[in-house]
């Protein structure tokens, strides 16, 4: 098998650790020797043993170590977190080539991996392929700032709901479902305080177990004007609540409230950057989602279009205020009746 195959089947190992490996990168490494390939491992969940672990200790005698190659999705760790450095393993084991997808945009590492296999003998390429893993991670070490979607359900006519009445689910099961798919895939969930209220929405992943829930995020006027009866406090996700006003309510362990007078789209985002979200989801409402536009924090659009005309309604970005911005269509998919379309910010 040539480098990009053996890349290919590594990468699809690190896809089996999406969800589960919190704000580390999914990772999937593959141990080769005289071409055959003798293990296959990936970072199967947060604060346990990377991919490079994994795979070294699927091999049927640790001693094949010695000599062979590994092809590793992501530049190899070089210092002491929850697990010691892979990199002194693989130097240990007597690994006599690494292939490495990407170096590692983390500034822990950043290049210190590849230079200490080297360092040791080791000879490393470098791939410069990531494939589609990681991007949440990489945009956050890029940018110093979550990666934005921003999620909308939409008609024909570019509505979002009917006018002054309750939201009704205008897209079909396969939609639905696939935007719990896409929850899934967010370390944080954010809606303004007119959705928190109409909608009443519990901001939770259906129908999937994950060891680290998206945080729940409402930005809200006064948190302790919030209504007791909200499914918001139904799940013990956590949840915090952006409140421009100082709270006096007792709130569960689960809660936490953060009173700043300026909540707006860049505060939120620098909030949630200190905190270490790499991604962020923006349900909504249109009004939120527009300030998000106007600010140009939005990166990314997810757009479920459903066969409805609705007539009069709420527009999408109904109050954004701006120029016209472009976002580049990158795959377009079918979801039942419905479409889903994924856009990029150009």
């Amino acid at each position: 098998m040539d480098e990009i195959a053996l890349l290919q089947q590594a990468q699809a190992a690190a896809r089996q650790g999406s969800g589960h490996t919190y704000t580390n990168p999914v990772v999937g490494a593959v141990i080769v020797r005289n071409g055959q390939v003798l293990a296959t491992g990936y970072h199967q969940r947060f604060g346990g043993p990377h991919a490079e672990i994994n795979a070294l200790r699927q091999l049927a005698d640790p001693q094949l170590a010695e000599g062979a190659t590994m092809v590793v999705t992501l530049e190899p760790c070089s210092h002491y977190g929850k697990t010691p450095p892979c990199t002194a393993k693989l130097i240990e084991v007597g690994i006599k080539r690494v292939i490495i997808g990407q170096l590692d945009p983390n500034p822990v590492v950043a290049g210190r991996g590849k230079r200490m296999l080297e360092a040791a003998g080791i000879d490393v390429t470098v791939v410069n392929d990531p494939g589609d893993l990681n991007q949440a991670y990489n945009f956050f070490y890029q940018h110093q700032r979550p990666l934005v979607t921003l999620k909308m359900a939409l008609t024909l006519d570019g509505k979002m709901n009917q006018m002054g009445q309750q939201r009704t689910l205008i897209t079909g099961k396969a939609a639905y479902q696939d935007s719990q798919r896409l929850r899934a895939e967010q370390q944080a969930i954010l809606v303004g305080e007119r959705t928190l209220l109409v909608d009443d929405p519990q901001l939770t992943v259906r129908n999937q177990s994950l060891d680290y829930p998206p945080v729940r995020v409402a930005v809200v006027n006064d948190a302790d004007q919030l209504p007791t009866q909200l499914h918001l406090w139904d799940d013990q996700a956590p949840t915090w609540i952006l409140s421009r006003q100082p709270s006096q309510r007792e709130w569960p362990a689960n809660v936490r409230v953060v009173p700043d007078l300026e909540w707006q789209p860049k505060t939120i985002v620098n909030f949630l950057a200190q905190q270490g979200v790499q991604s962020l989801l923006v349900e909504g409402g249109s009004t939120l989602q527009s300030r998000f536009l106007t600010a140009a924090l939005v990166d990314r659009l997810v757009v479920y279009r459903a066969p409805i005309v609705l007539g009069h309604g709420l527009a999408a970005f109904n109050d954004y205020q701006g120029r016209p911005v472009e976002f580049v269509p990158v795959q377009e998919q079918q979801l039942g009746r419905d479409w889903r379309l994924d856009l990029r910010r150009e």
